[in-house]
């Protein structure tokens, strides 16, 4: 059978039957099975759970029960988000036996609203790195062209929407992590703002930036897993339930920062995205260009609080609690050499940075001063965003300064680091945005960067789908 990419789609065919859920869940699960070894995009397949879920909405369906907007439809989880009973590595061999005790907030919904959950994805250790080549089971390579990279850390979930191996799927995004491989891959890939979306059962990386998302083919399908997994969550307390605003309509301003455009950026990848930008005049929005200064300090400030949270959030991998464990007689030996052989260099490399950042005689220099440049960031967006005459609605960027890289390409971590440089101030200040597809260069894809005031996350996702609509 001929396999749907789009929610849609796939629930036109269900609900007409041209075929059964389980046969569209099993199309799919064959489809991995064939091809994951040469993509590497799963880590696990919860067949078991996917093909009891599948006949729970077959026999709804009999039964002319009306189904869900998402009930039946085979998505995937990116490896660091707990699916009770299963395993969950976020990418590291200190985790490599770790069985989820319980459902993340983002699954239990999920499940609840019927969708089918195929299995869990590749990703860079505990989230960490631009290319998922940092996995400790393997490099993730692109399915439009298996000599590059996907972008990561939410690789495995990027190849899975693009090689349709699902029809959508969740990821992590901390400094980029879901936007850059959607970008890479071709597809959509949406981060909310921090709190909209529960981070109960997410593996932490760094906490007061990570958030989780998704990715899939095309807005309307974000939308719909969006709107399943937003929310306020009592076991988390960043979480905040959030109101639906009105239709914004077309009159609209958008913002060009001026320092999105500057050096690094590859000269082909600028040219298109800017044409692309203009086509957003004949859509009925006024293009104005602006100036956030403060951003060109974001990817030092990101990589100063981040390893400072992740020194914090991986002191729990000791080997005595759970996890991968060398089983020394000494206490303190037991520590250093499970962490040694558990963790991978990337880890351990952030793990040493934030300790040091966040050491006596350095904090004051380092992290307290890269606090305040935070704050001063987010100062910016909200001024850039006031209501004033000489504020925006919304503000476009590229997505990445490159497209997708080869394997092995970027063997300095500077470099690697570079490659998120316009996806981290929205981190760093709390706002949702999309990466939409904006065209080819040299065949390979590139994305456009929607970025919108915090909390306007369904604004964003509005603006994305008329854009799509647009180059439809």
């Amino acid at each position: 059978m001929d396999l749907p990419k789009t929610i849609s789609e796939a629930r036109d065919g269900l609900i007409k039957k041209k075929y059964s859920c389980v046969e569209l869940t099993k199309g799919y699960l064959n489809k991995i099975k064939k091809e994951n070894k040469n993509l590497n995009d799963f880590l696990t397949l919860t067949d078991k759970l996917a093909l009891e879920q599948a006949e729970k909405v077959d026999d709804k369906i009999s039964q002319r029960g009306k189904i869900g907007p998402l009930e039946g439809i085979p998505i995937a989880i990116k490896d660091n988000i707990l699916v009770k009973g299963h395993k969950t590595t976020a990418g590291s061999k200190i985790l490599g036996k770790y069985i989820a005790p319980y459902d993340a907030t983002v699954i239990k919904k999920l499940k609840e609203a019927g969708v089918i959950i195929l299995g869990k994805t590749n990703l860079d250790e505990f989230a960490m790195g631009s290319s998922t080549e940092n996995s400790a089971y393997g490099v993730v390579k692109n399915p439009l062209d298996t000599s590059r990279v996907p972008g990561g850390s939410s690789g495995g979930s990027a190849v899975a929407v693009a090689a349709n191996h699902c029809l959508a799927a969740l990821g992590s995004d901390t400094g980029g992590s879901i936007r850059q491989p959607a970008a890479f891959c071709g597809i959509m890939g949406f981060k909310p703002s921090y709190g909209a979306v529960s981070r109960y059962g997410l593996i932490a990386m760094a906490s007061s930036l990570d958030q989780i998302g998704s990715l899939a083919n095309n807005t309307e399908d974000i939308q719909l897993i969006f709107n399943i997994i937003r929310g306020k969550d009592f076991l988390d307390s960043t979480s905040v339930e959030m109101k639906k605003p009105e239709t914004s309509g077309r009159n609209l301003r958008v913002g060009v920062p001026k320092e999105f455009f500057g050096q690094g950026i590859d000269l082909k990848l600028k040219e298109k995205v800017e044409k692309e930008i203009n086509d957003f005049s004949n859509l009925g929005f006024e293009i104005k260009e602006i100036s956030l200064p403060c951003t060109e300090s974001a990817l030092a400030v990101y990589y100063i609080i981040m390893p400072a949270e992740v020194s914090a959030n991986l002191a729990r991998y000791d080997g005595i609690k759970y996890g991968f464990s060398k089983k020394e007689r000494n206490l303190l030996e037991n520590y250093l050499k499970t962490r040694a052989a558990g963790l991978g260099e990337e880890p351990r490399r952030r793990i040493m940075l934030g300790t040091y950042v966040l050491s006596a005689g350095y904090r004051d220099a380092y992290y307290n001063k890269a606090q305040k440049v935070r704050a001063l960031i987010k100062r910016e967006f909200e001024k850039v965003f006031s209501s004033s005459s000489e504020g925006v609605d919304f503000i476009l960027t590229p997505t990445t300064p490159t497209p997708a890289f080869k394997i092995g390409e970027k063997k300095d971590p500077l470099s690697m680091y570079l490659s998120d440089i316009y996806t981290v101030p929205v981190n760093l200040a709390g706002l949702p945005a999309i990466s939409v597809p904006c065209g080819k260069i040299d065949d390979l894809p590139i994305g456009l960067q929607i970025i919108g005031p915090q909390f306007k996350d369904d604004s964003v996702l509005e603006i994305a789908q008329i854009y799509e609509q647009f180059h439809q």
